[in-house]
């Protein structure tokens, strides 16, 4: 019987590892996925699913196809079975055209816990555990970015997400943690993560899922 456990990381351009000076992606050995898989060893499985400009539930009209709602149901078909969900998403939903306010996010990712808890997984597979995670917040002055889609409410709204995340784990039965804690945003783009902080998460996550998977 295979006894390794599979766990889905499902997130934005911070999943994908998109590198914050060059614009494309850090190396497969430089992504916190690719970090955890290293720390946890062969007993586990560790599969990327990020996608940039990916949000919980939202429409976005300028990048089309990013909402995470329509993507994660077949993605819950595709890497089936699953022990353990991490859904880290929220950044790309302060963009302030989608005008959704820290309550509309956190329902969002309140719908993304339910959604796996519904999904049909018996009676050949369990429901799989699942990690909400809140992101690193984007540092203040990323208005300043050419062709920015951020503004000053984006900062505010991302800082505040953490209270509401956190509130959303423990109503739905879910694990919590703040990846602002341990990583942060890179001073080079004000979005997307330092290398240390790919470390840093990954050495969290680490450390934590060993328990959640008992």
């Amino acid at each position: 019987m295979n006894d390794m456990k599979n766990i889905l990381c499902f997130g934005d351009s911070n999943t994908f590892g998109q590198h914050p000076q060059t614009g494309g992606r850090y190396d497969a050995d430089e992504r916190w996925t690719g970090l955890l898989q290293r720390a946890l060893g062969p007993d586990y499985r560790v599969i990327e699913e990020g996608l940039n400009d990916r949000t919980t539930v939202f429409d976005d009209p300028v990048t089309l196809d990013r909402n995470g709602r329509k993507a994660l149901p077949i993605l819950l078909d595709t890497h089936k079975p699953l022990d353990l969900i991490i859904i880290m998403l929220g950044t790309n939903d302060v963009k302030p055209r989608l005008s959704a306010t820290v309550n509309d996010i956190a329902r969002g990712m309140q719908e993304l816990c339910q959604l796996v808890k519904r999904h049909p997984f018996a009676p050949l597979y369990p429901v799989p555990e699942i990690l909400v995670v809140c992101p690193a917040p984007i540092r203040e002055g990323v208005e300043r970015r050419a062709l920015c889609s951020f503004d000053p409410t984006s900062v505010e709204k991302g800082r505040a997400l953490s209270a509401k995340y956190e509130q959303v784990a423990r109503d739905n039965g879910c694990a919590f943690f703040d990846a602002g804690t341990v990583a942060e945003a890179s001073p080079l783009d004000y979005v997307h993560l330092t290398p240390e902080s790919h470390q840093k998460l990954a050495g969290a996550f680490a450390k934590l899922i060993p328990g959640l998977l008992k």
